[in-house]
């Protein structure tokens, strides 16, 4: 039997990594799109691909370079989706073989764009990770030692997190760890349930 697989995803800062642990924690198989996302960046196939699509402006001693890569793409819209046509098949095919792996009732899949690439489409359900904004940027600021104004402008790019609620089966708001986590097993107790 295929799991049912179950999108998780929250803007910069909401801590969906967190929530990810903790499903983790609970036995869930848990794949993390972004993660895979970079080891593909270094494939044979995809370099050859960026090398075609983008030249020699991306690479540092012939090897993909992702802060290149990201300063290309981030004011331009037309190269971060000739960008995303690489990786997001690339991540998709490889989440499919995964799942078909998995014995668990159901899986998370966690990404930060899962509305902004379309791949909600093939999630049984949603959890939304949400967070108040000041929370998210003090986060992000601490963890990537960038000037809030960049935190700001990154989650400019996202979608706002009324239109991701809007989509989405469950919320978690994780304005405090201990919060989150009894969220988190609320929705697995409920999740499992609905499985057995």
């Amino acid at each position: 039997m295929i799991p049912k697989i179950i999108g998780l995803t929250g803007g910069i800062g909401s801590g969906k990594s967190t929530i990810a642990g903790f499903f983790a924690q609970m036995g869930v198989p848990v794949y993390i799109a972004d993660d895979e996302a970079k080891k593909i960046l270094y494939l044979p196939d995809t370099v050859m691909r960026l090398k075609d699509v983008f030249g020699d402006a991306v690479f540092t001693d012939g090897i993909p370079d992702r802060a290149k890569i990201a300063a290309l793409v981030f004011n331009d819209k037309q190269k971060l989706e000739q960008l995303n046509g690489i990786i997001h098949p690339a991540v998709a095919k490889h989440f499919t073989d995964w799942v078909q792996g998995q014995s668990a009732p159901f899986v998370i899949k966690e990404t930060a764009i899962l509305f902004e690439s379309g791949s909600y489409r093939t999630c049984d359900a949603i959890i939304t990770v949400t967070a108040p904004e000041e929370v998210r940027v003090g986060r992000v600021v601490q963890r990537d030692g960038v000037p809030r104004e960049k935190v700001l402008e990154r989650m400019a790019n996202q979608w706002s997190d009324e239109k991701k609620i809007t989509l989405s089966n469950y919320i978690i708001n994780n304005d405090t760890l201990e919060n989150a986590r009894e969220q988190a097993v609320k929705i697995f107790d409920f999740l499992n349930k609905i499985e057995n």
